[in-house]
This record gives C-alpha cells, structure tokens and sequence, in this order.
C-alpha cells in the first residue's frame, strides 16, 4: 500500500473554492489546514503596529525576513480553523481587521517579503500532513507536494459567487463591478513576475463550474485514494 499524501496543495483563483475544499479536505483526512495568506496578514500586522504604515518596501521587508510567524491546529473552540503566532503572540484574530484587509494586497507584493514568507510556509509545509492553499504552491512554495490540485471556474461563475457572498453580508457591490474587478485581478495575478498564478506541470486540474462544496470533496478524496492505492 502506497503511502496517503502528507503534503496536499490547493490552488486557483479567487472565488474558485479553493478555501472551503482545503478546509473540508484538511477535516476530512485529520490534516492543518494552513491558508498562506494569513502569513501576509500577519507580516502587515506586525508592520502596521512597528510603523502606522505599510508603504516603506525596505522597512516591511526587513520585518518580514526577522519575523517568525507559525501556523499550528487550533487550540481554541472560538470558530479559528488555526492558529496564527507571531514573534510568539497568537494573532488569529487581529489579522481579520480592516486596517489589514486594507493594506495585506501591497505588502504580499513586495518581492523580499514573498521570498521571507515562501522560506516560512516551506518550513511549516514540510512537517507533513497538511493542506495548504493559495495561488502558489504547487509552483513556489511546495513543488515537491504529493498531491497538486488546481481548483478552477470561470470568472462569471466566480463573480456570481462572489456576489452573492457580500449580498448576503449587506454588500450593494453590482455583479458587474465584481466581475470587472475579478478580471483585473486574475490578469494581475497570472501576469505579476514574482510567482505568476498557473497550474503546475503535474497538478489535477478540476473546474467547479456547476459543481457544490461536498461534489468537489468528494471528487479530491477519491483522487487521495487513488493516490495511496499500490
């Protein structure tokens, strides 16, 4: 019997499905569930804290590359799907505020900060059982993964998900606002020269269009025993 894939990496654009299949798989095998951004988050934390600011590259890179950050299984039953410690503080919570939803997209921008929080996930990644998401592991961060996934839809298919999902928060954003930006986005993210977002070589592709959460999971937990079969 082959061994069942330690490593698992999940990638796609946004609004594809790829957290809510990493959160259901990681729960399904026993596995963390690490969503890399929170790496991001916590490096625009820190920063915003240091210098009210996010917008020194030199100054937020230098943090990134002396700041120790760790993703482990939760410890508390408040709704965390992990915990978040950085320089030994849990900041699971913090990352979620405003002040860093505004300022996380520039500081994941910056080329010395990627390369800081890549070396980070590489570390918690190779301890082994996890699946870990984002739009670069399979590519950057783990290519050595045992099982690559990348989790696609079409970008009207992602707007409409998206516009339902802030409807239902009280949002007044139009579909076709969230469509244009989804296609701004996605044309930054495959054509960005630090870690362009594209399958990896040997990654199972999958399309989400018209399938639900428990379709995908059921789909990607067939493709894990396949992969432990001799």
């Amino acid at each position: 019997m082959k061994k069942k894939p330690e490593i698992i990496a999940i990638d796609g654009p946004a609004a594809s499905g790829k957290s809510t299949l990493a959160e259901k798989l990681a729960e399904a095998l026993g596995y963390l569930y690490f969503d890399t951004g929170v790496m991001y988050r916590a490096v625009t934390l820190a920063a915003l804290e240091a210098f009210h600011c996010v917008d020194d590259e030199g100054r937020v890179s230098e943090l990134a590359e002396n700041l120790q950050i760790d993703v482990r299984p939760p410890s508390k039953k408040d709704g965390r799907k992990f915990d978040v410690i950085s320089a030994g503080e849990d900041v699971t919570w913090q990352i979620r505020s405003p002040e860093v939803d505004a300022n996380v997209s520039r500081v994941s921008a910056y080329a010395r900060v990627r390369k800081a929080m890549t070396a980070q996930q590489r570390r918690i990644g190779q301890r082994g059982r996890v699946v870990m998401v984002g739009r670069d592991i399979g590519t950057v961060v783990l290519p050595e993964a045992d099982l690559k996934i990348y989790l696609d839809a079409s970008v009207e298919e992602r707007a409409r998900r998206r516009f339902v999902e802030q409807a239902e928060r009280g949002g007044n954003l139009s579909y076709e606002d969230i469509l244009k930006a989804m296609k701004h986005r996605d044309r930054y993210d495959a054509s960005r020269a630090i870690a362009p977002m594209q399958p990896a070589n040997d990654a199972l592709i999958l399309c989400s269009d018209g399938l639900t959460a428990e379709e995908i999971l059921k789909k990607v937990l067939e493709l894990v025993r396949q992969e432990s079969e001799p």
